[in-house]
């Protein structure tokens, strides 16, 4: 009986670093919100889980869902590098995306907007476009980290002139992109039953692990967000990891407008990633990331986009109409505020000693 008794409260003592490490966890918060979010859709949509193939694709709430959060998620990757290496946040996203895809359809469908000059094949296409979103990128970087103009202020410059630039691309016109082979980008590959979108999305997701990962630029986005006077004392230059960081977030921003372009089949500046830059915003703070720089998680933030998106097919499926839902978000952001300040991570603190005390003192 005493081996038991004492093997029992040598268990008891080992839970507690478990929970303890459990807690304070980044992707804690993210999992436990998307349980929620899946427990709910489980009670009010009971086909939830349900998958079938339609017109030789895979359909479903689940495959929806992954496919029309696939540009938030390419977004979102951008904005986690961009706050976690300044502390500030990129709200041009959205117009970037409108410039992207409005120089790529230009370049597509040119004979019926200017000359034959602009009638060019695809890849060049696509490759103008990304170029375009870079170039946004690194003027955003060259205002945060050559002139130190603070990241809001800085891409408030393009998030307010950037879907003119977009409409003074294409004329003010909307272009239809008839190009059968670009459809595929944001539909589906002949013979391939999973959307394109998905199989992009999850290309991006698994180039910046890699990028992060293989290379130092996680580790020095990282430090610059911490403390960038002391990474400057220690070598790194700071400048240079802001600026290519705004660079990526603007690659990032161009792929996922070039994929929007291609799902909806045209390109109209001033609708195309409406909104997106305030998503990917809340999906960063979702994944459990600071969004005062430094220490950041890739799978928190692809968590967060995940579930801005299964929230909204849970409202639609629940008839909350488009206009409802920013009310919604405004309370998923308080949720997060609350449960990020100091305070209220103290009384957890608290509450958790106080049951752990409670168990071991009564198995005593």
């Amino acid at each position: 009986m005493s081996n038991l008794s004492s093997g029992n409260k040598s268990a008891k003592p080992a839970l507690k670093p478990l929970v303890k490490s459990v807690l304070s966890s980044r992707l804690t918060f993210p999992l436990a919100v998307l349980l929620i979010v899946v427990v709910q859709n489980i009670i009010t949509t009971p086909t939830f889980f349900h998958i079938s193939i339609t017109n030789g694709l895979i359909s479903g709430y689940i495959p929806n869902i992954l496919d029309e959060a696939s540009r938030l998620v390419i977004v979102t990757l951008g904005m986690t590098l961009v706050i976690a290496a300044t502390g500030g946040v990129d709200i041009s996203v959205g117009p970037i995306m409108a410039i992207a895809a409005s120089f790529c359809g230009l370049l597509l469908n040119g004979t019926e907007y200017r000359t034959d000059i602009f009638h060019s094949p695809l890849i060049l296409a696509l490759l103008v476009g990304v170029i375009g979103g870079a170039l946004c990128g690194a003027f955003n970087g060259f205002l945060v980290s050559g002139l130190k103009i603070q990241p809001m202020i800085a891409t408030l410059i393009l998030y307010m002139a950037g879907r003119s630039i977009a409409k003074q691309i294409t004329h003010g016109q909307t272009i239809y992109l008839m190009n059968p082979v670009y459809k595929w980008l944001g539909v589906q590959i002949p013979g391939v039953p999973i959307r394109t979108t998905i199989i992009i999305s999850t290309v991006m997701v698994i180039l910046v692990v890699l990028l992060v990962k293989l290379t130092s630029l996680g580790l020095y986005v990282q430090s610059v967000g911490i403390n960038g006077s002391s990474a400057r004392l220690v070598g790194l230059n700071s400048r240079a990891i802001i600026f290519m960081a705004f660079v990526i977030c603007g690659i990032l921003a161009a792929v996922a407008g070039l994929v929007e372009s291609s799902n909806v089949g045209s390109v109209n500046s001033g609708e195309l990633g409406s909104g997106i830059e305030m998503d990917a915003i809340l999906a960063v703070a979702l994944g459990g990331n600071m969004l005062g720089g430094g220490k950041f998680s890739i799978a928190g933030s692809v968590i967060g986009a995940y579930i801005i998106q299964a929230i909204k097919t849970t409202l639609y499926a629940m008839n909350v109409r488009a206009d409802q839902l920013n009310v919604f978000k405004a309370l998923i952001i308080i949720v997060i505020i609350v449960a990020s300040s100091n305070v209220f991570k103290e009384k957890l603190k608290k509450v958790t000693h106080k049951v752990f005390s409670k168990n071991m003192s009564v198995g005593g």
